[in-house]
């Protein structure tokens, strides 16, 4: 059997949590190389999962390992330089969300990608939790969604910008998610935006409500606040007749044709009656996609060149704005 061949840049507290576990689960994955900054990190990750090549220099990773691919784990405004060089020696490229600070940076990696055939994925792990797939496709059984809901509150009420220190802003480092999410349940691109974008108590943009047309006649709603009372990551999906409402962490409910008593399908059963974090929420799915469409030769869904048209409504919901505060 063919396996990828794996070299992972990063082994903090996200890597560890959700990406190790998940490529160590995947029979077709192999990790032989690991690279940090961090020496104590370094060690610790590549002894737990028994990785033979240990970096400290990426660029003597790209050297010396033969690879087929590579994790970029890290913080999205260090990443666009590493990322080129990767794309530039031809290898396969999995990064964290956001793909990048801006639209421009995401279309350039998206072009060194296609120059030097790069399968390429970006880790937009909702589209992949097993809960929003399997109550996608009822739903779709209908017909396509005509209408969906992208929720996403937290409770971050820090004066200094939360996310790098304000390198990289609420909407484009987290809230992306759900933008993304709403993309998806959509099913097509975006023909028309209403957006609001305001500061609740804090100096920094923190709340973003949009109202999206889809070119397939679809209507999008996204809700979010970083000024609410908790973290609350919910969904809806209508179509014909039918309508679900997805939270991720516990279950779904399902409406037919009028009936008062819902269809529940919990997040658990959803995964297979497996408990764990990333196997549940989506992130054993994303890279078993990636490994999967490498082995294959296709694009992998979440591509750079499909990231470019979210980063293109990140930027549509600051610039389409009318309460802007």
């Amino acid at each position: 059997m063919r396996t990828v061949k794996i070299g992972v840049i990063g082994a903090g507290s996200h890597a560890n949590n959700v990406h190790y576990p998940s490529l160590s689960m995947i029979e077709e994955a192999e990790v032989i190389a690991v690279c940090d900054l961090n020496p104590d990190r370094l060690r610790t990750t590549a002894e737990k999962y028994s990785i033979p090549g240990q970096y400290t220099d990426y660029r003597k990773m790209l050297e010396k390992e033969e690879l087929d691919a590579v994790y970029l784990i890290m913080p999205p405004h260090q990443l666009y330089d590493i990322a080129v060089d990767c794309l530039k020696q031809g290898l396969n490229l999995f990064i964290e969300k956001p793909p990048g600070l801006t639209r421009s940076q995401t279309e350039s990696l998206a072009w060194y990608a296609e120059k030097h055939g790069c399968k390429t994925m970006v880790g937009f792990n909702r589209r992949f939790i097993p809960l929003m797939r399997r109550v996608k496709e009822i739903v779709e059984e209908r017909g396509h969604i005509n209408q969906c809901v992208s929720v996403f509150y937290k409770n971050i009420l820090s004066q200094e910008p939360p996310y790098y220190s304000g390198a990289v802003d609420v909407l484009t480092s987290d809230v992306i998610h759900a933008v993304d999410t709403l993309r998806w349940m959509g099913g097509s691109d975006v023909e028309e935006i209403c957006s609001s974008v305001r500061r609740l108590f804090v100096p920094y943009y923190n709340s973003f409500n949009a109202m999206v047309t889809f070119k397939n006649g679809a209507l999008g709603f996204l809700m979010s606040n970083w000024a609410a009372g908790s973290r609350v990551h919910v969904f809806e999906m209508h179509s014909k007749g039918i309508s679900a409402f997805i939270n991720p962490n516990d279950k779904a409910l399902i409406y037919r044709d009028g009936l008062s008593k819902p269809e529940e399908i919990s997040t658990f059963e959803a995964a297979g009656g497996n408990t764990e974090f990333h196997v549940y929420y989506g992130f054993l799915g994303e890279n078993m996609h990636f490994i999967r469409c490498v082995l294959e030769d296709r694009e992998p869904e979440t591509s750079f060149r499909d990231a470019v048209k979210t980063m293109g409504l990140v930027e549509k919901i600051y610039a389409n704005s009318l309460c802007k505060q």
